[in-house]
């Protein structure tokens, strides 16, 4: 009988929300091997404990270096903060380990520096601002509609604890949408806002909100406008595990990667 090698996998952030649930996503899956757990909170637990699975005899650790040299990874998923996303995927591709990065918040210069990077290390790298694959789709389908329906503004809702605004989904749909669409101007030219800000961020013509809540995960709508009509297009992540299905197929196929991948959408047959 063939044994076939699993896909070693550590994820920073592990003790978050998000990075519990990808322990539990790697844990499931035969051709996956969660092999570490780097956190800055609960250093010393068993994250099999912590995510409710039980005894895994894998402990939470709080350096990313040390947990990379000695516990050899493959890849590297992070679901961490804006902060420290950078600091640790340059550390992983440093050590040819293969980061999947959910973190949002990243702008064009770090995506610039991590394709750099990916080049000299002869790795891939994976950053989606949505792993969830039905957010994939209603991106995909919004830059669709976008050739027709040229008018448009974003609506983005999450938890009242996400960290930044816009969020990088929102991000993506607005650049996607750009690469089909004119630049046009929107609403009337006179227009004034009442209370400053009421009318959104701008972004090349189209316009964004931002509403953050608790009660909230992540949720996108898309609203054209056209002559007598509107076509809206709306995602909700109701739960978190919605994200595990890309997470896991990113890691998979990064494996066969050696340079930057920016959005799951390219990881998919659209």
């Amino acid at each position: 009988m063939v044994t076939i090698a699993k896909i070693r996998v550590l994820v920073t952030g592990a003790c978050g929300r998000m990075g519990q649930e990808v322990v539990k996503a790697v844990m499931k899956e035969e051709d996956l091997q969660l092999v570490g757990a780097v956190d800055t909170r609960r250093i010393g637990e068993d994250i099999g404990v912590i995510t409710g699975l039980g005894n895994t005899g894998i402990e939470v650790v709080g350096d990313l270096e040390t947990a990379i040299r000695t516990l050899e990874p493959q890849v590297m998923v992070d679901f961490t903060v804006p902060a420290a996303v950078m600091g640790n995927a340059r550390l992983a591709l440093r050590h040819r380990v293969r980061p999947v990065i959910g973190t949002t918040g990243l702008g064009e210069k770090d995506l610039a520096e991590l394709e750099s990077l990916c080049r000299e290390a002869g790795v891939g790298c994976v950053v989606a601002p949505n792993f969830a694959i039905g957010a994939v789709l209603m991106m995909h389908f919004a830059k669709l509609a976008a050739r027709y329906m040229p008018h448009v503004e974003i609506i983005e809702l999450h938890h009242d604890q996400k960290l930044d605004a816009p969020s990088g989904t929102a991000l993506k749909t607005l650049a996607l949408i750009k690469e089909v669409r004119a630049s046009t101007v929107q609403g009337h030219a006179a227009e004034e806002e009442k209370i400053p800000g009421c009318r959104g961020g701008f972004f090349d013509g189209m316009r964004v909100h931002s509403v953050r809540l608790p009660g909230l995960v992540a949720h996108q709508e898309v609203i054209f406008g056209g002559e007598g009509q509107t076509l809206t297009i709306r995602h909700d992540s109701i739960s978190r595990t919605s994200f595990m299905p890309g997470v896991v197929l990113a890691i998979r196929r990064i494996m066969e990667r050696d340079e930057l991948i920016y959005g799951l959408e390219k990881l998919l047959d659209l």
